[in-house]
């Protein structure tokens, strides 16, 4: 599963640690560290905290694009 070498690619690229994305997420450490190994599947709303957080798209987080830069904001809410 390609999307769990772009989480810790991306964690790892800011220097932070899994405690730290796992505190942004509101979970524990070792259920941040199974999203990170694939033994468990992240959520849509946790997703939209990272692409949020990284300042990045949904879309690079699943590995559907390379480009990092995030879409722009929809006027739709």
């Amino acid at each position: 599963m390609i999307i769990v070498e772009r989480l810790k690619e991306i964690r790892e690229d800011k220097d932070l640690y899994q405690k730290d994305i796992a505190k942004i997420l509101n979970v524990s450490q070792q259920t941040y560290s199974r999203y990170e190994s694939g033994e468990i599947s992240i959520d849509k709303n946790s997703l939209i905290k990272l692409a949020d957080y990284y300042n990045t798209s949904i879309d690079y987080l699943l590995c559907r694009t390379d480009e990092r830069k995030p879409y722009p904001k929809s006027i739709l809410k």
